[in-house]
């Protein structure tokens, strides 16, 4: 049985990441890239879909654990009658293939230490061949080859593929297994295998702590913010600048439910949020390469706008699921790739042009083609902002008229105006003013709900959704306007222990009208927004208990999943999942006495 999500921890080399256990379990590992097929896979199934463990023999989790500061380089103890000994994980950043330390340290006595790895190729179903190479055991299966290296040798065991070894570890005794994934079509060992673990170790966290040192933030809750960033930077593949939602698939929003989704690619409603934090952070490079992977991804007819895209900019991401997985704790399906391609969403273009608008701001400059863009995004909203669409949340019933994907239709017309502004056009300028004008009046009309005082999901209906949270932050309309702070009270009703649901549960079996069963967590999102709108309307001191209650469930080393469930008090859906920290940050920025530009606002 895998652990709850929260036990799990995040090592990365920017270009893919794997999921490590409290109990020193390795259970998901995707090679080479994030969206690569996973070969271990534990984490969606059994010990028999691939994991490595490196723990005392006897098992059970760690002691305690936690990231070197200011690192993504993790330590994990275990106190044991006989001795103590810290495993240390890391993945140095990447100078070529991807590389996966474990390095064993005995601290007080004498541990036998156990290290099992069992390599299960293309999402934990192909069993590999292993032989020994030299000093090495390689395990192949069609275009991937795993290399491992230690001190010693690994044997095999039971005639599964699992490679073992057992190490008795005292006090002062330090040692370290090293993996490499190469292509199979190259017969030589892996460069990295003859980088010592020593080196790589000091590199790794020089490395992050050379980045670390660039964030701008001195706000109370520094050590939650750039935990929450250095998150945000592992889930950037830096061969692009594009950032993952997520480095896992399927991890579920309902435990033993079909919520459950493939996060390992880039989604444009994130995309404003993403560039505003790390501007605002201090980090203008990361900031830069994302606008230009957003730039490079949704160039082409506007009318072919997807909602998420791959680490390249790819758009075929076609969705599949894995039968022989039998699914974290039995949720089923366990889906690769994402259906998202063939949503429409209008808020997405509204997402485009306010990140450039914000990058343009920051003083990041706009080519002409840039701006080209931006005039084609506007001619198709235009055409079809009266349109109903999927939403926000790009939920699988019937199209419908949601209320934030007009008032995002209402920002792309504002920031396109303003960018407009700042560069000296002067066309077609007339015919946007029109569209935001009608854009608001119709907003007003039609989304809001004089009986509940409120914003709601969709026009004429009376479901609530938190994403009319983001009205004053997107600058629909003043924090002070009474509608604003009326929708604020109604949304207390969507609230769950002190957290906050997407939208309402709708009627038993299905959520919200969304199309599929099941009831799921709180959005950690959501949560933060609700925070951000009572500080905004007022009430700085109910903002920070919302945003505390939020900080006192990450998991032991810093972390959140996507949603969080007050009833079972567990971490719910993919994890760690970047819109939660990036929202995160934003509020730390929100209730924090000002001492810099912080993510910018309209």
């Amino acid at each position: 049985m895998t652990g709850p999500i929260e036990d799990y921890a995040l090592l990365s080399d920017l270009e893919t990441a794997a999921m490590v256990g409290r109990n020193g379990s390795i259970d998901w590992l995707c090679l080479p890239r994030f969206d690569s097929p996973a070969c271990l896979a534990a984490l969606l199934g059994t010990e028999d879909n691939g994991f490595w463990r490196i723990a005392p023999v006897g098992g059970g989790p760690c002691t305690h654990r936690a990231y070197r500061r200011d690192t993504l380089i993790l330590d994990s103890v275990w106190e044991t009658p006989t001795g103590s000994v810290r495993v240390t994980d890391f993945m140095p950043p990447r100078a070529g293939l991807p590389c996966l330390v474990r390095m064993v340290e005995g601290l007080s006595g004498t541990v036998s230490v156990r290290s099992e790895l069992r390599l299960r190729f293309h999402q934990g179903r192909v069993v590999p061949w292993v032989r020994e190479v030299g000093p090495c055991v390689v395990a192949v299966a069609g275009p991937d080859a795993v290399w491992l290296g230690d001190e010693g040798r690994m044997r095999g065991e039971g005639g599964d593929g699992s490679l073992v070894r057992e190490i008795t570890v005292p006090a002062g005794r330090r040692l370290a297994l090293t993996l490499v994934w190469a292509p199979s079509h190259r017969p030589a060992q892996p460069a990295p295998l003859a980088l010592p673990a020593e080196t790589a170790l000091k590199e790794t966290g020089d490395f992050w702590r050379r980045w670390t040192a660039r964030c701008t933030y001195e706000g109370p809750w520094r050590d939650a913010v750039v935990r929450s960033l250095i998150t945000l930077k592992a889930l950037t593949y830096a061969p692009t600048g594009g950032i993952v939602a997520a480095p896992t698939t399927s991890l579920p929003g309902t435990i033993g439910g079909e919520r459950n989704w493939d996060y390992r690619f880039c989604w444009l409603r994130d995309s404003t949020r993403t560039l505003t934090c790390l501007l605002g952070s201090g980090y203008d490079e990361e900031a830069t390469a994302w606008l230009d992977w957003l730039v490079r991804a949704v160039a082409g007819d506007p009318a072919d706008l997807q909602t998420v895209y791959g680490v390249h900019g790819q758009r075929l991401l076609p969705e599949t699921e894995a039968p022989w997985l039998p699914g974290y704790e039995g949720s089923r399906p366990v889906r690769f790739g994402t259906s998202g391609t063939r949503a429409f969403q209008l808020d997405v273009y509204g997402e485009v042009i306010d990140t450039l608008w914000h990058s343009l701001r920051a003083g990041i400059p706009m080519p002409a083609h840039v701006w080209e863009l931006v005039e084609s995004l506007m001619g198709f909203l235009e055409r079809h902002w009266q349109e109903p669409d999927q939403g926000l949340w790009q939920t699988r019933g019937p199209r419908r008229q949601f209320v934030h994907s007009k008032v995002m239709a209402w920002v792309a017309a504002d920031r396109a105006l303003r960018i407009a502004d700042v560069l000296g056009h002067t066309e077609p300028l007339g015919e946007w003013r029109v569209m935001r004008e009608e854009v608001h009046r119709q907003v007003c009309r039609h989304g809001w709900d004089a009986a509940q005082g409120s914003f709601v999901q969709s026009y004429d209906a009376p479901d609530l959704d938190a994403s009319a949270l983001l009205m004053p932050r997107l600058g629909f309309l003043p924090a002070r306007d009474e509608r604003v702070r009326g929708t604020v009270r109604a949304l207390r009703g969507l609230r769950n222990g002190g957290f906050v649901r997407r939208y309402g549960q709708g009627r038993p079996g299905v959520s919200g009208g969304d199309g599929l069963h099941g009831r799921e967590g709180t959005f950690v999102s959501c949560s933060l927004w609700y925070a951000d709108a009572l500080a905004a309307t007022g009430h700085p001191g109910q903002a920070r208990e919302a945003f505390e209650r939020v900080l006192a469930v990450r998991n032991d080393v810093g972390l959140l999943a996507e949603q969080w469930d007050p009833a079972s008090g567990r971490q719910l859906g993919n994890a760690p999942k970047a819109f939660s920290h990036i929202a995160l940050v934003e509020t730390a920025f929100a209730l924090s006495p000002p001492r810099g530009p912080g993510p910018a606002v309209p």
